[in-house]
């Protein structure tokens, strides 16, 4: 008898405690619901072909939905382990790896670049002015994208998957002409950025002291990677494997076409019926990262738990470090708009209490982000180019939000 008394107590309690949950169970529930309509609303009206969405905290995936197909006319879904470009994105790792080298005593951030580099940079708008590590992770060395180089340093493969045929036209006219051979990132970079160069010109620079203006730069940031390269004695890829993608385990992501399952690998649309043929970067740190959503949640985990104190990529000191404001108000370098944002190493630390990144290539977008007070986070891959991302990332960053 008084077993029975305890086990209707028990059940009492049981039911009180999930009636107290409930609301807070269907609200969250609610949320996600209304979060999945909203992105298939999108889907439709800006004519996407696939997209992979995943939510996270520091333990575990909260939300993953897929939309569309990897391959729309053979109707091949878009999954989780659908393979694509993530852009920019990429730049997120150079960040981490760039602290890494930092703890293995290559360099700081306050590092003259000369001094590594087997060349010379110069300014030839400044001359004297010396080159920071830092100023090439916060956009402020001086060193741009001359718009008649950069689009050259993509290669399109064609024979490793058919394109549409009027692809490589449109690229063309966007100035993706592959007129540079494929070559090191040591051979481009002592061409474009050496005075004996034979891409070398003022136009590859700012005409501004080193720190003062900001000009978003994906070859600045890729030089990041190669003084990683020389300092360490292997590739980035390599060392970036080993640091970052090994241990996390993220095992179906490389940096090269060879390196990954090609036939995970979405098409990559221009529009809802033409695809471009799969694609390298001679500069591949700033945006060549061939990943899975199942594959960048790990790395988002990762992230969001160093934020927190984990250790496991690297040390306390080194994510503060990463995440530290780089500009200050009054102080802030010319061109530089801090309504919206401060920067990071790389990473952007917006005022919205987010930090993260975007990313945009042919064929592709990608965003990362989580929130500093909740730690949530989310991510999303798209395989076509979006001019305007900002309606799926409201989206994800209200869900995180609570």
């Amino acid at each position: 008898m008084k077993a029975e008394r305890t086990t209707t107590f028990s059940l009492k309690r049981f039911y009180c405690c999930l009636i107290l949950l409930l609301p807070a169970v269907l609200q969250a529930q609610s949320r996600y619901d209304s979060l999945t309509v909203n992105l298939q609303k999108i889907m439709s009206r800006d004519s996407l072909p696939g997209m992979s969405v995943v939510l996270v905290d520091a333990e575990h995936v909260i939300y993953q939905k897929n939309f569309g197909y990897s391959d729309v006319a053979n109707k091949i879904p878009y999954t989780s382990e659908t393979l694509q470009h993530v852009g920019s994105v990429s730049k997120t790792f150079i960040a981490v790896a760039l602290m890494k080298a930092i703890e293995l005593n290559y360099f700081n951030l306050e590092t003259d670049i000369n001094d590594i580099l087997p060349f010379k940079i110069i300014n030839p708008h400044t001359k004297t002015s010396k080159i920071t590590i830092r100023e090439l992770a916060n956009h402020t060395s001086g060193i741009i994208d001359n718009p008649a180089i950069y689009p050259n340093t993509y290669h399109f493969y064609p024979n490793l998957r058919p394109s549409s045929p009027s692809a490589l036209g449109m690229l063309q006219q966007y100035g993706y002409e592959q007129k540079i051979a494929n070559t090191s990132m040591k051979e481009f970079f002592y061409d474009y950025l050496s005075t004996d160069g034979k891409y070398y010109s003022e136009k590859n620079f700012v005409n501004a002291e080193p720190g003062s203006s900001s000009v978003y730069s994906n070859i600045a940031s890729a030089l990041v990677a190669y003084l990683i390269e020389i300092k360490s004695g292997i590739t980035y890829a390599e060392f970036a494997n080993k640091y970052i993608l090994n241990p996390l385990k993220m095992e179906h992501s490389g940096w090269f076409l060879s390196s990954v399952n090609l036939e995970r690998h979405a098409l990559l649309y221009i529009n809802s019926k033409e695809y471009l043929p799969l694609y390298d970067l001679i500069t591949y740190p700033d945006g060549g990262l061939k990943t899975t959503s199942a594959d960048l949640s790990k790395y988002l985990q990762a992230i969001i738990k160093g934020y927190r104190g984990d250790t496991t990529l690297l040390s306390e000191a080194s994510f503060k470090a990463m995440f530290k404001s780089q500009f200050e108000s009054g102080k802030l370098p010319k061109g530089f708009n801090a309504t919206k944002r401060n920067k990071g190493i790389f990473w952007n630390l917006y005022t919205n209490g987010t930090i993260g990144h975007d990313g945009d290539d042919p064929g592709v977008s990608a965003f990362l982000f989580f929130n500093t007070t909740t730690g949530k986070g989310g991510l999303f891959m798209c395989n076509k180019y979006m001019d305007d991302k900002s309606p799926i990332i409201g989206l994800l960053i209200e869900a995180v939000s609570r």
